[in-house]
Order: C-alpha cells, then sequence, then structure tokens
C-alpha cells in the first residue's frame, strides 16, 4: 500500500525544476501559442456574420454563437467533401496495398534488377505534376475515365506509389529475414508469406502510409481541378477555392469552409499520431 501512495504521489511527470527547463516549457509554450493563432483566426471569424468579419476585429470573439458561416460553408462543401471521401479511402488503401507488395518484393525476395527498378521508381518523386499534365489528360480520355472519380483514384495511387514503396521497403529491411528463410522451409510461398507474415506485423507502416496518403490526397488541388473540369464532381479543396466571389468575398464564409476543409485530416493525425512517429522510427532503417 505504501509502495502505490508513493507511486501516485510521484508520478512519472512531474512539474521542471531548473530554470533552464522553465525557460524550455516557456518557449515551447509560447510556440504553441503562435501555432494556434490562425487556427484561433478562423474559427472566430467563421463563427461571426459576414459584416462582423474586418482586420480591426478579426481578433474579437463573435457577438452571438448562431453558426456563422459554418452553415453556408457546410451546406456548400458537404457534397465536394463527399467527392474527396469517394476519392482518398480507395485511393490510400490501393496505393498502400501496392506499396506494400512493392517493398516487400524489393526488400524479401530479390532479383536481378530490382535494385535499378526500385530507383526508377523513386525518380517518381522529381517529375513535376505539371510536365505531365498534358499526356495525363490525352491518357485518361484514351481510357475513358477523364472527369471521373475513378479516373482521380487511379493518378493518386500511380503517383503514390514511389512514397509507399519506399517506406514498406524500409520497414521490411527490419524484419528479420529468419522469418521469410523459415516460411520457406515450410513450404510456404511468395503471397502465403506476404499475407501470413510479412503483413501482419506491418501495421505500423500502414499507419504512416495512410496517413500521409490521405493528407496528400486530401488536399491535391492540381488533379482536382486539371483531371474532374465538372465542378459537381470536383472534390472539396477546389470547392473551398470557389467560395471566394469574383466581386466580393464572405470571408466568415470562407474561413468557416477552411476550418469544414481541414477536420478530416485534422482528426487522422489527432487519433492516429501517436502511431505515425512510431512507424516512421520503425521504419527508419536504412536498406
Amino acid at each position: 500500500m505504501t509502495t502505490i501512495i508513493h507511486k501516485v504521489r510521484n508520478p512519472n511527470w512531474s512539474l521542471p525544476r531548473k530554470r533552464s527547463e522553465w525557460i524550455i516549457w516557456i518557449i515551447l509554450a509560447l510556440m504553441f501559442l503562435f501555432y494556434l493563432m490562425p487556427v484561433y483566426v478562423m474559427v472566430v471569424n467563421g463563427l461571426k456574420e459576414a459584416a462582423g468579419v474586418s482586420l480591426s476585429t478579426m481578433w474579437n470573439p463573435p457577438a452571438s454563437l448562431n453558426g456563422g458561416g459554418f452553415l453556408e460553408a457546410w451546406e456548400r462543401l458537404s457534397p465536394n467533401m463527399y467527392n474527396s471521401l469517394l476519392m482518398v479511402v480507395p485511393a490510400t488503401i490501393i496505393s498502400s496495398l501496392i506499396g506494400a507488395i512493392n517493398g516487400y518484393l524489393l526488400a524479401k525476395w530479390k532479383f536481378r534488377g530490382s535494385d535499378l527498378l526500385f530507383t526508377l521508381m523513386l525518380f517518381g518523386f522529381f517529375i513535376p505534376y505539371q510536365a505531365i499534365l498534358i499526356p495525363l489528360v490525352q491518357f485518361l480520355q484514351l481510357i475513358k475515365v477523364y472527369g471521373t472519380i475513378p479516373g482521380l483514384i487511379m493518378v493518386h495511387v500511380i503517383y503514390g506509389l514511389p512514397i509507399t514503396t519506399l517506406i514498406f521497403r524500409n520497414y521490411f529491411v527490419g524484419v528479420p529475414t529468419e522469418l521469410v528463410e523459415a516460411a520457406r522451409v515450410d513450404g510456404a510461398g511468395v503471397v502465403k508469406t506476404f499475407t501470413n507474415i510479412m503483413l501482419p506485423l506491418s501495421i505500423p507502416a500502414f499507419v504512416v502510409v495512410g496517413i500521409f496518403q490521405f493528407t496528400n490526397i486530401w488536399n491535391d488541388f492540381l488533379f482536382g481541378v486539371t483531371v474532374v473540369p465538372n465542378p459537381a464532381a470536383q472534390p472539396v479543396t477546389i470547392a473551398l477555392n470557389n467560395l471566394s466571389g469574383s466581386f466580393s468575398v464572405d470571408w466568415n464564409v470562407v474561413m468557416a469552409g477552411a476550418v469544414v476543409a481541414a477536420l478530416p485530416t485534422a482528426m487522422i493525425y489527432i487519433l492516429l499520431g501517436r502511431y505515425f512517429i512510431r512507424g516512421l522510427l520503425a521504419g527508419s532503417v536504412k536498406g
């Protein structure tokens, strides 16, 4: 009982005792407040009426909590948010699975030219999106998926393969090769070894890849406006840009829309942030 009371009175964390520790904590607190300032401005001004938003009053809280611009922002963005979900979820899952297969083969089943193939795949990082827009549109028109959500999904899957393959390959390099050799001795082939052994071990890598892909695809603007010219089928990033009128801007609606559009990615990081760091550390082995 005495030991339990001692642990309760002396938890693992404690207040800073040295002056240097207090300085570090104060600096971190100031940085935290500094980075929260834009969020505060967007939320506060999104809750105001259009007439109450100005540079002189942007720091003031709203006079009343009646929704402000959030109601209109949600009404105008909700169809496009649904389009974004239809695009992001399949693209993230498919690119993650293909990246896992590629990383597994390149890390544990070496074949002639595998290193060259991996190097060529990584060149996808350095190809500017703007350089391939015309042939990309022509190809999508050729296979009859231009202007559709499936076409946009395919584009994001292909462009996500370099980063997903890199993350999974680095992760699988850290998995003991003895597991693969033991599976071979037991008669397991490439597919069975992957599904029964490597896939259950790669959950941290899937979390990292899932968060990374979800964020990048959700925030994409260029492919969304190029591949899907129909405003009704475009993702939320393009609809958010269209909230600004040609002659006047309802800043309360625009700021509320920015908050609404950022909520899915924010929730992903809030719920899975700690697993994201663990997965990055787990896949930090040089291969």
